[in-house]
Formats: structure tokens, sequence, C-alpha cells
């Protein structure tokens, strides 16, 4: 085999791995609870940053329920995006490997923009729209119990279709990150 090609293979699958298995640490350990739980906010209502709603007389900062949802997202995102980069050149350089920066920072890009669209829920529900998923993401919800003990549903956090979906769409998308960000990093004339 031909030493580019194994060198392709290589880094691609170290950063396929990467990208893939960093996602479900960066959502579930890495993201806050508030920001989990705001990012798919919409409205035009106003609400102060800590969520609760602006009174007309109230003296602090507000935004839309919009801007909220948007804020939380963007705060997901980049520190997923921080871990992401960080081990990316971790492992890379642990191995020996150093992946050109602009190529990491194409695949950064991939992944945060995408992540962004996806975890905000519009995007989400639109190709569940086009592919035809809408009836599992609304018979698949997650059974709560609240403080009462009473049992609600729950339409987008763990155990749920939407989860799922989302979880899918982020690694399919790592694929192509991947793939980029090896391409850029092997082509003839990339500086390492």
């Amino acid at each position: 085999m031909h030493r580019l090609t194994t060198e392709r293979l290589a880094l691609f699958g170290t950063l396929l791995a990467t990208f893939g298995e960093l996602h479900p640490l960066c959502d579930h350990w890495v993201q806050g609870s508030k920001t989990a739980m705001r990012k798919r906010l919409y409205g035009e209502d106003l609400v102060h940053a800590d969520g609760s709603p602006a009174t007309p007389d109230s003296t602090r900062p507000t935004m839309t329920t919009s801007a909220l949802g948007r804020r939380a997202v963007a705060c997901h995102v980049a520190s997923y995006t921080a871990v992401q980069l960080g081990a990316t050149v971790a492992i890379t350089r642990a191995f020996g490997y150093r992946v050109t920066p602009g190529a990491l920072l194409a695949g950064a890009a991939i992944n945060a923009g995408t992540h962004a669209a996806i975890d905000r829920g519009a995007v989400l529900l639109w190709l569940a729209k086009k592919t035809g998923k809408t009836g599992y993401i609304e018979h698949c919800k997650a059974a709560r119990g609240d403080d009462d003990g009473k049992a609600t549903s729950e339409l987008t956090g763990p155990g749920s279709a939407w989860m799922e979906l989302d979880a899918a769409l982020h690694r399919s998308i790592g694929i192509a990150a991947a793939a980029v960000t090896t391409w850029l990093s092997t082509r003839p004339g990339a500086r390492r």
C-alpha cells in the first residue's frame, strides 16, 4: 500500500474516532444542564439572562426567548469545539502527527456549524419531516417523573428518538469533518 494512502487512512480513522467518541462526552458531561434546557428555546417573550421572565418594570437587561436559545447553543458549541480541538491536537501529537492548522479549523468549523444548527432543533425537525421520521419522534418520547411523582413525557431528552436522531446526525457529519480534515492535511503542498 502506498505510504500516503496509509497515512490518510490512519489519520481519518483517528479523527473519526476522536470526533465521534467525544460527541457524547461533550453533550452529556461538558454541556451544562441550563444550556441543554435552553438551547431550543424560541419566542419573542422578553426574559433575563437566567431565563426568568422580564416584567415591564425590570431594570436588568433583557432579551427575547429566541436570543436566550441562541446564546445557550453558542455556549454549548463553544465548549464542544474547544474540547474537540484540544483532544484532536493532543491525540494526533501523541502519535507523532501534526494536523495542519487550516485543516484542523476546517473540520472543527464543519462540526461546530452543523452542531449549532442541529441542536437549535429546527434543522432536525425539517430533516425528520423530509425523511418521514416525525412519527418516530412523536412515538418514542422519554417518560419522566416530576417532583410529585406524576409521569410526564419529554420529546427531546435522553431516551427519546429525538436524542437518537440528533446523535446519528452529529456522528455522520463527523465522517465528513474527518474526511475534509484528512484531505486538507495530507494533500500535496500541505504544510505540517
